[in-house]
């Protein structure tokens, strides 16, 4: 199971001036005692890709004291439900031994049997309470943490063999001195609750001496569960602060500046600048390529000096004219350029020019509304060529 720490952890790196940047959490220096974010430049809140790779590395908020307290209010339910069938069992094993202890024989081979056959006995009164501990403990992790496993958490870091960094830590940060308050307050609460009990049941101690057994073993269940269940209030409420306080320094742990937030942004997106970069090589490519099909068109259609848009017919490649190349303006003429050199004919017809310059891509085939228009401009072109041999008309 991944590790759950119960504040901030993380790795500083200390630059050439002694000034910290942070490659993850900040540890607890440069935090009051409850965890606030002091550094100035920290303001935002942490990215979505922050909190997943910081969750896969085992960095989460948990809070210790929760499962403490939920492990005792389970326990003491399961026991208050589970007491009346454990006694029962607890008596029948006593008159059973008891009744045949006359009969036993106290040789290794015997008392090595009994001594397994108790315990077997012992594991299944118990087990109940056990397993409800146990997935009770499990629970509350669970409802802190979600579903996480990583065995990253296992990987040695040379960060973790700093004794200075991890003695300073241990001794003067302020989660040192909020776990200390914490533990002292449990301290307390479980010195001064029993005392004033048993102090207010003084009174009821004489009369025990003249109860049964059964009586004085009741007497003791009832003190234990009084005692359990005043201590479990201030528990309790404890347990809320520390879900409280470790879920908010985590968070303002996580915090990030507002360049790192940019960062990770341009790294998600793109940055804007290279793909800017990559689209303005991408249409030279694009556009090399297309220019170098102007030799194969049968015709140049153009705005006059706008757009320019070549046009080939084989009906053995493709049943309508394919769109070689398009252009505006600078690419217009180069492609106009091209025309000229190879003596491929240019056409002026503005609306045919505009519509196969909006409505068709490079390689596609022309529209059927445009069909007309184009094969009146190919039929004239090629009802000339015998008498120009091929030459370019502008």
């Amino acid at each position: 199971m991944a590790n759950m720490p119960c504040g901030i952890t993380g790795t500083l790196l200390a630059n050439s001036r002694g000034k910290t940047r942070s490659t993850g959490f900040q540890t607890q220096q440069g935090r009051t005692m409850f965890g606030k974010q002091t550094d100035p430049s920290r303001t935002e809140e942490a990215t979505p890709k922050r909190r997943n790779k910081q969750r896969q590395e085992g960095n989460v908020p948990k809070s210790q004291e929760l499962g403490k307290a939920v492990s005792l209010m389970g326990g003491m339910s399961v026991l208050y439900v589970w007491i009346g069938p454990m006694s029962e069992k607890l008596k029948g094993l006593f008159r059973h031994f008891l009744s045949h202890a006359g009969e036993f024989d106290p040789n290794p081979q015997n008392v090595y049997s009994l001594s397994l056959d108790l315990m077997a006995e012992i594991c299944i009164i118990t087990m109940p309470v056990l397993l409800t501990l146990a997935f009770l403990a499990f629970l509350a992790q669970r409802l802190q943490v979600g579903k996480l496993w990583t065995t990253k958490v296992f990987r040695p870091k040379l960060q973790r063999f700093n004794i200075i960094k991890g003695l300073r830590q241990m001794m003067f940060s302020p989660q040192t001195i909020l776990r200390t308050v914490k533990s002292l307050l449990f301290c307390v609460i479980l010195a001064i609750i029993p005392g004033w009990v048993i102090y207010s049941e003084y009174q009821n101690f004489l009369p025990m001496y003249h109860a049964t057994t059964e009586g004085t073993a009741a007497y003791m269940l009832r003190m234990a569960f009084k005692l359990a269940s005043y201590a479990l209030l201030p528990i309790v409420a404890i347990a809320i602060f520390d879900v409280w306080q470790s879920r908010y320094a985590y968070n303002e742990g996580m915090k990030m500046t507002k360049s790192e937030v940019k960062d990770e942004q341009k790294q998600a997106e793109g940055d804007p600048t290279v793909k800017g970069q990559q689209r303005k090589k991408m249409m030279e490519v694009m556009g090399k390529r297309m220019l170098q099909n102007v030799p194969k068109a049968d015709v140049v259609i153009t705005n006059p000096t706008h757009i320019a848009v070549a046009l080939r017919y084989n009906a053995t490649e493709a049943p309508a004219p394919v769109v070689l190349a398009k252009g505006a303006d600078h690419m217009a003429e180069k492609i106009k350029a091209i025309a000229r050199e190879n003596n491929v004919p240019i056409r002026e017809n503005v609306p045919l020019a505009r519509a196969l310059y909006k409505s068709v891509e490079v390689g596609d085939m022309i529209p059927e509304e445009l069909y007309k228009a184009v094969a009146g401009i190919l039929a004239s072109i090629w009802r000339l060529k015998p008498k120009s041999a091929g030459s370019a008309t502008v």
